[in-house]
């Protein structure tokens, strides 16, 4: 109980700057009063006990969990099951992701307002799955190469330059209709279900290999998952032009 209410005052100070931006704009810029006062109030602080909940379940569930699950993978050895694990637990975490199911859903929408695809429901939700699916492959797949960078000991620069190489190249072939929507895909992946338990993979493998230092190697993992998905979502929208 202490440590919720601690994580509740702390949830309320980091909301503080957003209030306070909003008010001032508000009051003294656009010199209106701010409408539905009681509805933004109550929101305000379902937003605030929902933020301390999260954190509290995270610092209890998931990031141990994480750890947990890293370190016995290292200590048996099994090289094999550590890597299906880190494909699913990217691929599972990313369909799961809401702010991928928003985005999804409102790119199939202008999709089909675009006449880039049939204006049905069906077609709707094929592209938006579709759409899904080949992020979530994309994550799975980008941190299953982020757990063999940490087992090898491989520096992570080189292999996020040349990533960065990869969606410049892709760039330049992909639809131009896409392109947006690839580049905000790198961006929804890192939200709230994915980089708790990602991150606590990487730190809790790092912690249990030999000559390898948490901090360095540990981390990483989150910037794969947000480089692969702009390659494979411009792949996706190629392909989908070339069948069109």
């Amino acid at each position: 109980m202490i440590a919720l209410l601690g994580t509740l005052k702390s949830s309320f100070k980091d909301l503080l700057p957003i209030v306070a931006v909003i008010a001032f704009f508000q009051l003294l810029v656009l010199q209106q009063p701010i409408p539905h006062m009681v509805d933004i109030l109550i929101g305000s602080v379902l937003v605030v006990i929902g933020l301390a909940l999260f954190i509290q379940g995270l610092e209890m569930g998931l990031f141990p969990i994480g750890e947990s699950l890293a370190t016995a993978f290292a200590y048996r050895g099994s090289v094999g099951w550590l890597l299906i694990f880190a494909f699913c637990l990217g691929f599972s975490t990313t369909i799961a992701e809401p702010a991928l199911l928003a985005i999804a859903a409102e790119a199939a929408q202008v999709a089909s307002d675009g006449g880039m695809i049939e204006d049905s429901a069906a077609s709707r939700k094929s592209y938006a799955n579709g759409l899904r699916y080949t992020v979530a492959f994309s994550v799975g797949l980008a941190i299953l190469v982020g757990v063999i960078r940490i087992i090898k000991g491989w520096p992570i620069q080189y292999l996020i330059i040349g990533g960065y190489c990869l969606v410049v190249i892709t760039t330049a072939f992909a639809p131009k209709e896409i392109i947006g929507i690839a580049y905000d895909s790198g961006g929804v992946t890192t939200s709230t279900i994915t980089v708790p338990l990602v991150t606590a993979l990487g730190v809790g493998l790092a912690s249990s290999i030999k000559n390898r230092n948490p901090m360095i190697d540990g981390f990483g993992l989150i910037a794969f998952a947000s480089l692969t998905p702009m390659i494979f979502v411009m792949l996706y929208g190629t392909v989908l032009q070339l069948w069109k």
